[in-house]
């Protein structure tokens, strides 16, 4: 007598079960991930190879800055289309969706003052503890921190922004939340993807995902390599803590919004800081 073998799991052509879902193959993610982390690194080797004077990267005046935000914004644009074509991320691997309701803004605007004092708190930490060890008196603490100053006027003309109302209220706007806030928050949902689908285990869980802000904060401060050490240990702080907000709300916008004013904030207080503070230049 035959015995027929049915499997438990028949696949029937055209029936109703549930699809098995899709998943990405790791070497797409990877592919995402070599393509967009890369970009912060290869904007600071090429800062590195510039010699003599140079040109601030936001330009001199209202025409050359919207030229130089263009550009920017086409070469990441670029960069980070080639990384979601390769891994197809989705809107919710990015953290794109708007949330939460109505609060990313406030949020923002809170988060910027907050990332501010904590930044202080660090520095004055970071003082206390050299005097405190003895090997650095005050007036060589004082003349350390004169020369590892971030070097504002690689990044934007301060004479520019006192006088031409355009270029400063471009840097307070297009550049702070667009060309810096957005582009930047997104570089980092994407790098914070790619860690998590590549190593689910060791940052899939809160505390990991916490781990790879602080891998995307050392990357992120690296692109602020040309600014100086000061300015590179600042941008990581920063990111981590933008990194951190990103994670505390699974959205970019409250980071993105808290970046913008960050450096909104910043801008409009160069003026005044360099009028007032003459070793500043």
């Amino acid at each position: 007598m035959l015995k027929v073998i049915v499997p438990e799991n028949p696949e029937v052509p055209g029936s109703c079960a549930a699809p098995t879902q899709h998943r990405h193959p790791r070497v797409r993610w990877w592919v995402h991930l070599v393509i967009i982390g890369s970009y912060p690194i290869i904007i600071g080797l090429l800062s590195l190879g510039r010699s003599g004077p140079q040109q601030p990267a936001l330009a001199q005046n209202a025409p050359g800055l919207l030229h130089a935000c263009a550009f920017q914004l086409g070469v990441f644009g670029l960069i980070f289309l080639l990384g979601w074509v390769a891994s197809r991320a989705s809107a919710e691997d990015l953290w794109l969706p708007w949330r939460p309701g109505l609060w990313p803004i406030p949020l923002g605007i809170g988060y910027s003052i907050g990332l501010r004092v904590a930044l202080g708190l660090v520095a004055a930490f970071v003082m206390i503890c050299l005097l405190l060890s003895r090997f650095i008196k005050p007036d060589d603490l004082q003349h350390l921190a004169q020369q590892n100053q971030p070097d504002v006027r690689a990044l934007v003309d301060v004479r520019a922004l006192r006088n031409d109302p355009l270029y400063y209220w471009l840097n307070l706007t297009l550049v702070s939340f667009v060309v810096a806030g957005l582009r930047e928050e997104l570089w980092r949902a994407g790098v914070l993807a790619a860690l998590k689908k590549l190593w689910p285990t060791l940052f899939g869980s809160r505390p990991g995902e916490i781990a790879a802000v602080g891998m995307a904060a050392a990357i992120f401060g690296f692109g602020h390599v040309s600014q100086g050490p000061v300015a590179i240990a600042a941008a990581a702080l920063l990111g981590f803590g933008l990194g951190t907000i990103m994670v505390v709300h699974r959205s970019i916008w409250p980071a993105v919004i808290a970046h913008g004013f960050f450096d909104a904030t910043t801008f409009a207080v160069l003026p005044w800081l360099f009028e007032k503070l003459p070793h500043l230049r």
